[in-house]
């Protein structure tokens, strides 16, 4: 396998598992701020961006330089994922992903004062697959040392 593919086939596996458990940590580059826990929203044909609600007082809502980070819901897939964060404008895609799940977190729903909607345009990536070998299984288990290549798939990519 091509490391190309390797790539492509890890950068895709990423995004099917993100749009499965949507939870990551986000936090502005730079900032003396921690980052923090968000619900990504992820659109299966938008591959380059997803979005945050959140609120106008948030640590986030000054946008910028930005690292996320993702870890899946089975600890088989690990990313931190670089992007710029800048506030997303347009009407018809904050209409498009509102739901009773964002609603309940503004009291005034789609037209609070206070909401606003973030989006995470993406960079690059570094992204690490735990699908150990089945040989680097049975040495973990026993304490032998295990090799690279017996432990999972690894790769820096653009997005």
């Amino acid at each position: 396998m091509s490391d190309k593919k390797s790539a492509d086939e890890i950068r895709k596996h990423m995004w099917k598992k993100l749009a499965g458990d949507r939870f990551v940590m986000a936090g502005l580059i730079g900032s003396s701020e921690h980052s923090e826990p968000m619900t990504a929203i992820v659109d299966k044909n938008a591959d380059s961006e997803f979005w945050f609600y959140t609120s106008k007082t948030n640590r986030l809502a000054p946008g910028g330089p930005a690292m996320v980070q993702y870890v899946s819901e089975d600890h088989k897939l690990f990313a931190c994922i670089k992007g710029n964060i800048v506030e997303e404008t347009d009407e018809a895609v904050k209409d498009k992903y509102w739901s009773n799940m964002v609603e309940a977190w503004f009291e005034g729903g789609r037209n609070d004062p206070s909401l606003m909607m973030l989006r995470f345009e993406l960079e690059d990536a570094e992204i690490w697959e735990g699908d150990q070998t089945i040989t680097g299984y049975f040495k973990m288990l026993t304490g032998r040392t295990i090799k690279p290549e017996e432990a999972g798939r690894h790769v820096e990519t653009a997005l």
